[in-house]
């Protein structure tokens, strides 16, 4: 059974990874989520439940950050999960 939900949370992550590449969250990011640039947060380290939460307000509109806003938008419920994930894995 555990190896079950290891083997779920290792494809969210996977998916995640995935989507944050393809979405361009590289850019401001970082591809390991540690950003180069001061005004971009560093993701590294953050608790999934932080990023899920965030990334839902930027979608809804909740937190207002046009950039953010913009990039949340398109993003579905499984996205957001996903990207959590991975996020979450990053250290």
């Amino acid at each position: 059974f555990t190896l079950a939900l290891s083997g779920s949370a290792f494809a969210d992550a996977a998916s995640g990874q995935s989507t944050y590449a393809a979405k361009g969250c590289i850019g401001c990011h970082g591809a390991n989520g540690k950003s180069v640039v001061a005004t971009y947060p560093s993701l590294a380290g953050r608790d999934a439940e932080f990023v899920k939460k965030n990334l839902t307000d930027f979608r809804s509109g909740a937190r207002k950050e046009p950039t953010m806003n913009a990039m949340a938008a398109g993003l579905s419920d499984a996205d957001i999960q996903n990207l959590a994930d991975y996020v979450g894995s990053l250290k």
